[in-house]
């Protein structure tokens, strides 16, 4: 049976989908298949938006209809078939799964006192242990004790096992009085703040809840989320003094006045960053008026709705925001508190999950972000401009993975990062050309390539360009790392680099590797990047390299130098020079387990490897292969990639003193998310 957790809650509003979508990372951070099951779900034509976005999260491979259970009609109708059916269809889903978080009801459709020891029975019926989450917000930590006290009571007497007690939305100031009154239960207890960002609406949530439409703007910014709302009922100069970061705006569309100031106010600095505005009352501005609002060719959000003043104020009020498939900042906070308050190794000791022993794309990549999390490296972002770089840096900030530097213009880059609704207080934001770190960088780049010429002026004029001052910030030990390439070439990335940083003691070569997360483990490829037609030598480089590279990231380095023929039965310069890369591997690193010439499919099918190399020691279990030249290597990882579903992780540069890394410049955000942890990861060595 896999291991199971159910979470429930004696009331709504707990913010159960936070507690939810975070116990579900922590579980796919350590088994390959980890599934989602709602025992009871809403019944109607809309779907359940916790278990769309737990779906999206998860790692087995089930579609909606398998995840739920029974409706609260069902449940309502006949308890015990209902019950029958939820324990039926749950075993279905298990099967196909290692770890399930099961996902009580939401007491939406019909509040009901007996609704916990429900969810209490199912839970025992599934063998599932279960996580109670509680809201905190407007008790003290003596009144959610109190009500720990009560549905612990509940869980008890209908024999659930409760192995957790989470409590959402507290005092922030009052987390660790939380915590302690909460651990007098005897139960392991953690508490999560309350952030107003987490029950904000987006534009889009508000555009709903008034029958609106959208009028203007940029509609990609409708999801940005509305963290106030403002009435603008006054002259346009009083509403000037009162505007917030992320307000939405309600007023009439022929207080002109009112229009233009907010659409100006938006885009001028000095001025706070709105999330939208929101005509009411059925009007739109007059002809002459949005004519002039086109011209300004605002990207500010404006919808309108026929309510009339107090009936949108109400009901955007009263709109409350979820945490959905969209909403990708909530669900960076929400991973981010989770991991923050939420000991997620005692949690997965009290569940008493089996150790896996496969390695699958999902485990790897939370497990980079947890290893770069644990310790934390400043890395520098140079391409400020580009709205993936923002979203990445937003999504690692929100969840401590890594302290960054963004290169640009400071007010466009924050304006842009507050209009797509991104958090980025907590990153440094500079202008290289503007920075007073330009006369020292130019100083000590003229230094250090003086040997070819280069002059403090020359030097000044290229440490405007972001690769080079980003490079210089690592250098200057000023950056742990940098991470570049979205915008910009490979050469453009890594040419600074190979000029100021260089190579590492005992190697002449730069490289690269993949890391290829295939479905139950991951291999490092080198090189498939950089060096088109590599010497004996540069072999040897590749091939230390990447075995260091790998270790880093937990493969046991097993080095396979490939080629056409496996040991003494081909011949020609090919194979002769993997066979002397591999004979320089050995005498240069007796340390490493290397083996070469040998096929691919010697390298890593055991059955081959016992007719083709039945002696050798890394035949049939290479962790790493080592492609003769890059023509090779290149177009083996984009097969494997496509051909055979992989994720490739890189390409990670090897070889440098520091790490600099390149992005390919059709990078999603998680990849760069990934080749940031990466980097600073190799920074930690």
């Amino acid at each position: 049976m896999p291991s199971s957790v159910y979470i429930a809650s004696p009331s709504g509003d707990t913010g159960k989908s936070t507690i939810a979508l975070g116990v579900l990372h922590f579980l796919a951070a350590s088994a390959a298949r980890v599934g989602v099951f709602r025992p009871v779900a809403r019944a109607g034509d809309d779907a359940d938006y916790i278990l769309e976005l737990l779906l999206e999260h998860t790692t087995a491979d089930l579609d909606y209809e398998q995840c739920v259970g029974v409706t609260y009609s069902d449940v309502h109708r006949d308890p015990e078939a209902a019950l029958a059916e939820i324990v039926r269809k749950y075993h279905v889903v298990a099967q196909q799964c290692d770890a399930v978080v099961i996902v009580g009801s939401d007491y939406t459709d019909v509040v009901s006192p007996t609704e916990l020891t429900f969810n209490a029975r199912v839970a025992v019926n599934l063998n599932a242990p279960v996580i109670l989450a509680l809201s905190g917000s407007g008790r003290t930590p003596e009144t959610i004790r109190q009500a720990a006290d009560l549905c612990l009571g509940e869980l008890r007497h209908a024999r659930a096992h409760t192995v957790a007690i989470i409590a959402n939305r507290c005092n922030p100031s009052e987390l660790e009085s939380v915590v302690k009154a909460l651990q007098e239960t005897g139960v392991s207890s953690w508490a999560l703040p309350e952030v107003p960002l987490m029950i904000s609406p987006t534009m889009q949530e508000l555009l709903d809840s008034l029958n609106g439409e959208h009028y203007s703007g940029d509609p990609e910014l409708l999801q940005r989320e509305a963290t106030a709302v403002l009435v603008g009922a006054m002259t346009a100069e009083h509403l000037l003094e009162r505007l917030q970061e992320g307000a939405a705006v309600i007023a009439p569309a022929d207080r002109s006045d009112v229009l233009l100031a907010l659409v100006n106010a938006h885009e001028a600095d000095g001025f706070p960053s709105l999330a939208g505005i929101i005509f009411n009352g059925g009007l739109l501005p007059h002809r002459s008026i949005a004519a002039l609002v086109e011209g300004l060719k605002p990207k500010l959000p404006i919808i309108t709705t026929d309510y009339g003043t107090f009936k949108t104020a109400s009901i955007a009020a009263e709109t409350r925001g979820r945490v959905g498939v969209g909403s990708q900042r909530k669900v960076d906070t929400a991973l981010g508190l989770m991991e923050k308050h939420v000991h997620a190794p005692n949690l997965l000791e009290q569940l008493r999950l089996d150790m896996p022993s496969v390695m699958t794309p999902q485990m790897f990549e939370y497990q980079l972000l947890d290893r770069a999390r644990a310790d934390r490296k400043h890395i520098v972002l140079p391409e400020a401009t580009d709205d993936r770089i923002l979203r990445a840096a937003s999504r690692l900030l929100q969840r401590e993975v890594v302290d960054l530097t963004l290169l640009g213009e400071e007010t466009s880059v924050r304006k842009r990062a507050a209009e797509l609704g991104l958090d980025l207080a907590e990153a440094r934001v500079i202008n290289p050309a503007t920075s007073e770190l330009l006369e020292k960088f130019a100083a000590e780049y003229a230094s250090v390539r003086a040997h070819k010429g280069m002059t403090e002026e020359r030097a000044r004029e290229m440490m405007v360009d972001v690769a080079y001052f980003g490079t210089m910030m690592v250098h200057m030990d000023i950056a742990d790392g940098m991470v570049s390439g979205a915008v910009h070439t490979t050469a453009h990335t890594i040419r600074p680099a190979f000029e100021v940083i260089k190579t590492v003691p005992e190697c002449s070569t730069v490289s690269s590797i993949f890391l290829m997360c295939l479905a139950d483990k991951v291999l490092a490829y080198g090189d498939c990047a950089v060096v088109p037609m590599p010497t004996a030598e540069q072999l040897s480089d590749i091939a230390i390299s990447s075995a260091e590279t790998a270790a880093q990231f937990g493969i046991d380095p097993k080095v396979a130098m490939l080629s056409y023929s496996t040991g003494d039965s081909g011949s020609g310069a090919d194979v002769d020079k993997v066979r002397e890369a591999t004979q320089l591997v050995r005498e240069r690193r007796p340390d490493i387990l290397v083996d070469g010439p040998i096929q691919y499919d010697a390298a890593v099918e055991p059955s081959v490897a016992r007719s083709k190399a039945p002696d050798s020691p890394v035949a049939g279990q290479a962790t790493v292969l080592v492609f003769p030249d890059l023509n090779t290597g290149n177009n083996t990882y984009k097969a494997v990639q496509r051909s055979a579903g992989a994720v490739a992780i890189g390409p990670v540069l090897q070889g440098l003193n520091k790490p600099v890394n390149d992005l390919s410049r059709g990078a999603l955000v998680q990849d760069i998310v990934n080749t940031v942890a990466i980097t600073a990861i190799q920074a930690q060595k």
